[in-house]
């Protein structure tokens, strides 16, 4: 990535986002009557947490959008999280407002609550926002723990395209509602955030990727296996340095295969670009993940990106620490070949459960000897004794309170060594971080 490349900084946007709850809040008191009714106060809140709510979905899509200069600052890994945390929230609120809405028009009416809210559906943008909301919890339970863990990537990923659906049906109901339509200043400027999230979302996620693949023309070229499970895809093109791919960079990749072109796969670059060809290593986690393998030279990539802030750039010039678990080694070992530090200040710690997990191991080896690095792997069951620790930290790494640290591996993992690092008096500037994103 270069160095002028626009970025976002997690404080700015979390600012921004903010900023905008507020003035949404502001917008539904402007518009609240003082009066002490029943069926006047539940329609207040219905309308508060409708505006919030409606506000929240356009949130909850804008994160991710593949903004580049959100994602070169704030990190997917981050975004993500950030989507999934909100992601509660926001349907707790399409909900409350469709209950007190209920509730208002049962005190109003002097019906019952269900009542009230079958007759509601008389209504087309009511309906429209109720088969919204509908939708919207379907995405919420898939993206649930306890079912994610046992829904496939590709099926996530499928549901999660109602959201879309969702959104918009959310929209036409609030055209209509009293707020948004009490004044064309009001319409106008909700309409424009929808309009400049649906440009966003359409632009990134559709018309760059079609257009990268007609400039670069990406296609494989070898498929090699490297150990169980995990293999090697290398594509070639036209004029691939223009994409900006910096080592420790992902892009979201989209094989135009049968078998694959549904889901694009964000994964890393496990090593810098060499002229024209890129490299990716992948390790099976679904059932697109596995089809890599039998993927034939010839099969055309469409690639969008680079994202991700796991660079060079953050380093300060000083030693540096470079710590993978499992396939994480892939975004560093690039950048364990070309991470600039003094003589002796580059390190590399690889958790793996056993050998048979150590991925490019010879490369690895090979880099070390040639730049003078240090490189250990840190091998071993979760049971056992754990060589991420405070203390083993520092035996290996004795100066690491000196160091940059760019850490990458399974989510759990990467929190326990952040915790690590702190302890042993590593300031959280100098942690980045980069978490497994299938």
């Amino acid at each position: 990535m270069a160095a002028a490349d626009p970025a976002v900084s997690p404080r700015v946007l979390g600012t921004a986002l903010a900023a905008g709850a507020v003035a949404v809040s502001g917008l539904w008191a402007a518009g609240v009557q003082p009066v002490w009714r029943a069926d006047a106060l539940w329609s207040a809140a219905a309308r508060w947490c409708g505006l919030l709510g409606g506000y929240g979905i356009l949130v909850m899509l804008f994160l991710m959008a593949r903004v580049p200069a959100v994602e070169h600052g704030v990190g997917a890994d981050r975004l993500a999280r950030w989507h999934a945390r909100g992601g509660r929230p926001v349907l707790s609120l399409c909900v409350a407002h469709a209950v007190f809405a209920a509730l208002g028009h049962a005190a109003a009416a002097g019906l019952g609550p269900v009542e009230a809210a079958v007759a509601l559906q008389r209504y087309p943008a009511i309906a429209a926002a109720s088969v919204g909301t509908l939708l919207l919890l379907l995405v919420g339970a898939v993206s649930a723990r306890a079912v994610r863990r046992r829904v496939s990537h590709e099926t996530w990923s499928l549901v999660h395209l109602f959201s879309y659906t969702g959104g918009a049906l959310g929209f036409l109901h609030q055209l209509a509602g009293p707020d948004v339509s009490a004044s064309d200043v009001n319409l106008w400027v909700w309409s424009l955030l929808h309009s400049v999230v649906a440009v966003v979302l359409v632009w990134y996620r559709a018309v760059v990727p079609v257009a990268l693949a007609l400039r670069h023309r990406l296609r494989v070229t070898e498929v090699l296996v490297e150990a169980p499970g995990v293999v090697t895809v290398v594509m070639a093109g036209r004029r691939v340095r223009e994409l900006g791919i910096a080592p420790g960079q992902f892009c979201r990749w989209r094989f135009a295969d049968r078998r694959l072109w549904r889901t694009a796969l964000p994964l890393s670059l496990s090593a810098p670009a060499d002229g024209d060809r890129l490299r990716i290593t992948v390790k099976a986690a679904g059932d697109h993940t596995r089809r890599l393998r039998r993927l034939r030279p010839g099969t055309r990539v469409f690639a969008t990106g680079p994202f991700g802030a796991l660079t060079a750039r953050r380093h300060d010039g000083g030693k540096a620490l470079l710590l993978a678990g499992g396939i994480g080694i892939t975004p560093l070992r690039a950048l364990f070949e070309t991470m600039p530090t003094p003589p002796g200040g580059l390190t590399l710690l690889y958790r793996a459960s056993y050998e048979g997990q150590l991925v490019l191991r010879r490369e690895l080896e090979a880099i070390a000897e040639r730049r003078g690095a240090e490189l250990h792997y840190l091998l071993g069951r979760r049971s056992e004794a754990d060589p991420l620790a405070p203390a083993a930290l520092l035996s290996l790494v004795p100066d690491l309170a000196e160091r940059t640290v760019f850490l990458c591996g399974p989510p759990g993992m990467v929190d326990a060594v952040k915790a690590a690092l702190a302890r042993n008096g590593v300031p959280e500037r100098r942690i980045h971080s980069e978490s497994f994103m299938l």
